[in-house]
């Protein structure tokens, strides 16, 4: 109050003072509260910058490289699907690349493809030879590259003169001289490790091997269009679950013309029954979209019937009115709420908050892994008591707080929800949370870190496909780069009508290679 208007007090009766007194203590509470909400989001967004740089990494070079890089990728792509078994033939020829000679400096590995006979299958005559054909294909093995030298001997009869030959073994790119394991190694390089098409270039340089980021483009789009087949077979699979979790997060990607970033989208889609012992492959699908609009999600799950675990977008929420979604909803995210308050207010409700859905996974640790009925028993007799318990407390404290109080928002935010957070008390398929989204989108968020999500659309749909292929892999326990290389090594000659044996649960054991992954 101003010093002038201090006097004024003297003159005030009790009445008036009291209605001053609870006016100025309305004043106080309500700056408080928006003092207490500024830290919390000041806490919370320091946390988030800590240990990285803000760097403006979207400079205008970068981006033009950017769109060149989706150009020459999108051609590659072109290139392999006019080649495809299983699409129509185009009029036009594709024009025939030049031939890059492999360096001298690699190590030969030399194999030799005779014909099946030695007798001339015109005539039945004796067959001589008289030369060979040969051509060579660059690979890579772990930490290296060598050079596979196919060698055909060619034979004549000495009846007939007819020649005879071994055909030429095939390639997963048509008249490229990448191999599958070096095909392999680019995307997992790029896709999973987050390794620049440009950055590769200049490692593979460093080998005295001369693969230009335009090479590696076209590589990348080739394969793209190679495996998308088998990203159909993924979708499908995981769809056809009655379980699913779903989860979003933004990626930046090259707006055409104006050289600037928009936000497009990745969702995921996760099956993975395991935590309640179903034996079915888990698998996750991936698909972009160029925005966050609710009919993205609504398009990618037409098919889908079933328990949906999500978030609370409201993009999701259309699919819920009817009952051919029923949803779940994820106790990790609720939890995190709380857990922000107290990060940044060390409050006391909300470690009460936080200790009483930790009760409720105390039970989940202890079930994990065990069919449904028994995690559904063990539910209904310890978790049950506890989520009633926690939603009594949670309506109490919401009585004493400012309605304007972060904690406030998250008990209102829980007790909305309250349906579908129980959901799973009642269902010993459903998890508790949605964990096994968020796991999966773990990988692009770290790609995010090193270089612009992608340059164009197509390219963001790329992405999708591979991230698909990648994660599935994961999940199964298979090394991704194994896998990706004995997919690219069969699948130019794979009957279209069954790729379904491509997938990582049906390759051999030999050809995995066995890794750690979040259950």
């Amino acid at each position: 109050m101003p010093a002038a208007l201090l006097s004024d007090l003297d003159h005030l009766d009790p009445e008036a003072m009291r209605s001053l007194i609870r006016t100025q203590h309305e004043q106080l509470s309500s700056r408080a509260t928006e003092i207490a909400h500024l830290k919390l989001l000041l806490d919370k967004l320091q946390r988030m910058l800590f240990g990285a740089r803000s760097e403006k990494l979207v400079r205008q070079v970068a981006q033009m490289e950017l769109q060149l890089e989706e150009l020459e990728t999108s051609r590659g792509e072109e290139e392999v699907s006019a080649h495809l078994p299983f699409q129509m033939e185009t009029e036009q020829e594709p024009k025939q690349p030049s031939r890059r000679t492999l360096p001298d400096h690699l190590p030969r590995e030399v194999e030799t493809h005779r014909p099946e006979t030695s007798c001339c299958p015109g005539c039945g005559g004796p067959l001589r030879e008289f030369g060979e054909d040969v051509s060579e294909i660059l690979e890579y093995v772990p930490e290296s590259f060598k050079v596979i030298r196919h060698v055909r001997p060619k034979f004549s009869c000495g009846r007939c003169e007819t020649v005879v030959e071994a055909p030429a073994p095939s390639r997963p790119l048509p008249r490229s001289y990448a191999g599958p394991g070096l095909l392999a190694h680019v995307l997992v390089a790029k896709y999973c490790d987050h390794t620049p098409l440009n950055r590769q270039s200049e490692i593979y340089a460093r080998d005295g091997v001369d693969l230009d980021r335009s090479t590696l483009s076209g590589w990348v789009g080739a394969s793209a269009a190679l495996l998308a087949p088998l990203v159909e077979a993924v979708r499908t699979h995981v769809l056809s679950s009655t379980r699913l979790h779903a989860d979003d997060t933004p990626v930046p990607v090259l707006a055409p013309g104006n050289g600037r970033t928009k936000t497009g989208r990745l969702w995921t889609y996760v099956r993975d029954g395991r935590p309640c012992a179903d034996s079915v492959p888990p698998a996750v699908w991936f698909a972009f979209s160029p925005d966050r609009r609710g009919q993205h999600p609504q398009t990618h799950l037409k098919s889908f019937h079933g328990t949906l675990q999500a978030d609370a977008y409201a993009g999701f929420h259309p699919l819920y009115e009817g009952g051919r979604i029923v949803e779940a909803a994820c106790w990790a995210h609720t939890r995190r709420k709380f857990h922000d308050i107290y990060a940044a207010t060390a409050s006391t409700t909300a470690s009460e908050a936080i200790r009483r859905i930790g009760l409720l996974y105390a039970v989940e640790k202890q079930v994990r892994g065990s069919p449904p009925e028994i995690r559904l028993a063990a539910r209904q007799a310890r978790a049950t008591p506890v989520m009633e318990e926690l939603r009594v407390w949670l309506n109490q404290t919401l009585q004493t707080l400012s309605a304007k109080s972060d904690m406030t928002g998250a008990i209102r935010y829980a007790l909305a929800r309250w349906t579908a957070l129980t959901r799973y008390l009642d269902d010993g398929t459903v998890e508790i949370d949605n964990n096994a989204a968020e796991r999966a989108l773990r990988v692009v968020a770290l790609g995010r870190k090193n270089y612009l999500f992608a340059g164009s659309n197509p390219g963001g749909e790329r992405a999708a496909a591979i991230y698909s292929l990648l994660g599935t892999a994961k999940l199964n326990g298979i090394n991704p780069e194994h896998y990706l290389r004995y997919v690219l090594t069969r699948i130019a000659d794979h009957p279209i009508n069954r790729i379904a044996e491509l997938l990582p649960w049906n390759i051999p054991v030999t050809h995995s290679s066995e890794i750690t992954t979040d259950t």
